[in-house]
């Protein structure tokens, strides 16, 4: 089956799944033609550990997202995330050397902005500007064809460790694959989930995925603050194991998942579930209630460490206009009352819209970063490409993010 649009591929590296989803870049939006997951056994708190297990589950998650779609898959936007991504904000100042301003002049601009010191062992992700200031005029989003002598723009600037980035391109290109462009999780994530009137009010997405919790802070159309806590769902699935006395990981995941909750409140306390371990030499049931327990005390404290981080970036008052969560872990029902009680404000869950064919198949808040990915990479159809993992990508105009992020939705 040949596609009548070009072909983009998000590969989402997750801590406890691989995977990969297969668009058709039509002219509005994109068309999912083929998804493929495989649990992931190379990563722990979203970073590569192995290269060779995670190589493996690539490979088995593109054969069968190729064998979906049909498709030649040669090249992919690929995620990363973990306890080394590390993001600030950053401003840049240029004089004007016309009477109004070009694209030239927000080029020179933006390079100002991220002409920051890093350690060397870092690089950038991301150059992403929130605001323009032309002659002290502030709050302005596109700054082309206005008249003036200095231009200034503020950036959120996103770095991570050369090492994590060279080796998620590595375990890429052992697969025969070209990486595009490696890009932040929850930036992806933010893409399908977030409605272009929640970006410009403001809007925080919280992808709580299997080794990590990212956040993303939105405002004015534009993210404008990042964080990655080293918490996610493998927690909850350790403290099940532990809690109950599991020996088996898989069997305390399949408690979390088939009888989970994050408001033990909901469960009726006299119904019992039954734990199936293999060699157990006899039956044993517990309160499914205790089981909720457990996970609500774990989700209780991920939701307050993350109110916490927004509180101490001064962005908490955002998350009180519009808190979305996302991620694997946003399937556990009742999460996102829970988040509502933390933090005090009105929350729901992020599964990805505005696409059109398999829809089915990727219509759950786990698919949200790989499908943001395929997005980012229809999007950067548009823009100036960048080698995988050489450092800030300067598009030509800050109209373009515009466009990207309207057009889709």
């Amino acid at each position: 089956m040949k596609a009548r649009y070009p072909l983009v591929v998000g590969l989402d590296i997750g801590t406890t799944k691989i995977c990969v989803v297969v668009a058709g870049a039509e002219e509005i939006g994109i068309n999912i033609l083929g998804v493929g997951t495989h649990p992931s056994k190379g990563l722990r708190k979203g970073v590569i550990i192995n290269i060779e297990t995670t190589v493996t589950s690539i490979k088995r998650a593109l054969d069968d997202a190729a064998l979906m779609s049909g498709g030649d898959i040669q090249s992919v936007y690929a995620s990363i995330s973990g306890g080394h991504i590390k993001s600030f904000n950053s401003h840049g100042m240029v004089a004007l050397r016309g009477a109004e301003v070009m694209s030239k002049d927000v080029d020179r601009v933006r390079e100002a902005a991220s002409a920051v010191a890093i350690p060397t062992d870092r690089e950038i992700l991301h150059v992403l500007p929130y605001e323009y200031i032309v002659d002290e005029q502030r709050g302005i989003r596109d700054p082309i064809g206005m008249t003036g002598v200095r231009l200034e723009v503020n950036c959120h600037i996103v770095t991570a460790a050369a090492s994590s980035i060279s080796n998620t391109v590595k375990c890429a290109n052992e697969v025969g694959l070209h990486v595009d462009e490696v890009v932040f999780g929850p930036f992806a994530s933010a893409l399908p989930v977030l409605t272009e009137q929640e970006r410009d009010v403001g809007a925080v997405v919280v992808d709580i995925g299997g080794g990590t919790s990212d956040i993303a802070v939105f405002h004015e159309g534009a993210m404008v603050h990042s964080a990655v806590l080293a918490l996610g769902g493998g927690h909850i699935t350790n403290d099940i194991a532990h809690g109950l006395r599991v020996t088996a990981y898989p069997t305390a995941e399949n408690l979390k998942v088939k009888y989970g909750s994050a408001l033990a409140a909901d469960i009726d306390p006299h119904e019992d579930i039954e734990i199936q371990e293999a060699g157990a030499r006899e039956q044993r049931w517990i309160a499914r209630q205790i089981l909720c327990e457990i996970i609500e005390q774990r989700c209780d404290e991920i939701l307050r460490l993350i109110r916490s981080e927004l509180e101490d970036a001064g962005y908490l008052d955002v998350a009180q206009t519009g808190l979305v969560i996302t991620g694997g872990c946003a399937n556990l029902p009742g999460i996102e009352r829970l988040a509502e009680h933390v933090f005090n404000t009105h929350a729901r869950i992020g599964v990805p819209t505005g696409i059109t064919g398999h829809v089915d198949l990727v219509g759950d808040p786990g698919f949200a970063s790989a499908v943001g990915l395929a997005v980012y990479g229809k999007n950067n159809m548009k823009g100036q490409k960048r080698k995988p993992g050489s450092g800030v990508r300067i598009d030509k105009t800050f109209t373009k993010v515009k466009e990207w992020l309207k057009e889709f939705f």
